[in-house]
């Protein structure tokens, strides 16, 4: 089974945090069937209705409104998220916030159009700590100590 590039660290929107130790656009992998990454793209399409309420008409307090768009093409599936998108007469069109790493259809920062149902996840900040993300939260099981730290001090993290 290969896996499937579910997440993009750097894409998450978090360009108000300035922390350069790290990769910006570090990768984590996992397999599409992995339990806890499963249950979180459960957990995002649960509350998937309400964030798009709400990121129409984003509070004060709210920022960096962002969805994690599933893509395919002959070299694989991987995940993007999606910044600055809004809807269309059918579907959605954001932009590409990671560097793809397994589907080269993709690009980063170009135009992206998607259906609801290719969203796995989404987030945004509120009053400065992630609020979603709910596969990034996930796949903090299986990353070192030291890296879940440090997305937790730098980007916000309370998972």
């Amino acid at each position: 089974m290969r896996p499937s590039y579910i997440a993009s660290l750097l894409a998450l929107g978090l360009t108000a945090f300035h922390a350069s130790a790290r990769d910006s656009n570090e990768v984590v992998s996992a397999e599409r069937q992995d339990p806890a990454v499963s249950t979180a793209v459960r957990q995002a399409q649960a509350g998937l209705t309400e964030f798009l309420a709400l990121a129409a008409k984003p509070p004060a307090n709210t920022s960096g409104f962002k969805v994690q768009v599933m893509a395919e093409d002959s070299n694989g599936i991987e995940t993007f998220w999606i910044t600055r998108f809004r809807p269309l007469e059918q579907g959605f069109i954001g932009e590409v916030a990671n560097q793809p790493r397994v589907v080269k259809s993709v690009t980063w920062g170009q135009p992206l159009r998607f259906t609801r149902e290719q969203i796995t996840d989404w987030g945004y900040l509120k009053n400065g700590r992630q609020v979603g993300s709910f596969t990034i939260c996930a796949l903090f099981k299986e990353m070192p100590a030291e890296q879940v730290e440090y997305y937790r001090s730098q980007h916000g993290f309370d998972c």
